[in-house]
């Protein structure tokens, strides 16, 4: 379980990207945290395993507070937090298999980790995760060759292998296709599922967060604004996180709106080819 108390962080500049978040989240629960850009959401997650140093607070991952221990300790308490990065985070001119392996650097010894040598059963069960994410044929394929969903499912493989108790999720389809970004969330949540594992997921896609999650925490200006279900996103809650919007009208109509008015103003005649519109297109 992991316990949040009054956690804040603020820079040097003075901003305060997180003020005094309150937050539980039991064994097994999948969280997604949303808010605009800038909100605290990646600072928040980015404190939890202190990549991020927060100024005050407490940290509570089952009966360790991780905000009050020293270097050798954070390494050996991190062993327990997988974390699967926006950017993946991977090492490019490795193969898949090397990738994965690394999530277990933090339990063999300096020159097991400078020559690779994992013991077979990491091995083993490193081949059981490749084939769990659909990439049991791609283990001596160099990162550089996949595609972002690829590059991706390397990452969660990655971090299961270090056995955690929990996930931390930066963005984790900010980059990927619609079809590829649910693929990944169903991943992930299947995966949560199956090993019991608490997860917090930074999110920019409200309605992928609510597909998903079990839970949405909802940031604004460093602070928790709603704390819920999924089904509790009503339009006002979603005002008093992201700000003003008419969040009953759908994305597409407003789109479809937006070109119909511009079509309007500029009086461009039915008969234009993209030519006519678009410098340099040819028709």
């Amino acid at each position: 379980m992991l316990r949040l108390e009054n956690l804040d962080k603020q820079y040097p500049t003075g901003d305060r990207a997180v003020k005094g978040v309150n937050l539980t989240i039991p064994e097994g629960q999948v969280l997604a945290l949303i808010g605009p850009s800038g909100a605290g959401k990646s600072t928040l997650i980015r404190c939890i395993n202190r990549l991020v140093e927060p100024t005050s607070g407490h940290i509570w991952l089952d009966t360790q507070d991780l905000t009050r221990l020293n270097t050798a300790a954070l390494r050996r308490a991190r062993r327990k937090i997988g974390m699967i990065f926006q950017e993946y985070a991977l090492v490019e001119r490795l193969t898949v298999m090397e990738n994965v392996l690394s999530g277990q650097l933090g339990y063999v010894n300096f020159w097991q980790s400078w020559f690779r040598k994992f013991p077979q059963s990491t091995i083993d069960e490193a081949f059981r995760l490749l084939h769990r994410v659909g990439l049991d044929s791609f283990a001596d394929k160099r990162a550089d060759a996949l595609s972002g969903g690829q590059r991706q499912r390397v990452g969660i493989a990655r971090a299961l292998l270090q056995n955690p108790n929990l996930l931390l999720v930066d963005e984790p389809t900010a980059s990927l296709d619609p079809k590829t970004s649910r693929q990944i969330m169903r991943l992930i949540t299947e995966l949560a599922r199956e090993r019991d594992l608490s997860v917090i997921i930074n999110i920019h896609d409200v309605p992928l967060a609510q597909m998903f999650a079990q839970r949405i925490v909802g940031l604004r200006m460093g602070e928790v604004v709603y704390d819920g279900p999924t089904d509790g996103l009503t339009p006002d809650v979603l005002t008093q996180i992201y700000g003003e919007e008419d969040w009953t009208t759908d994305a597409d109509s407003d789109a479809d709106s937006e070109d119909a008015d511009e079509a309007a103003a500029t009086k461009t005649p039915m008969t234009s080819t993209l030519s006519d519109v678009i410098p340099g297109v040819t028709s």
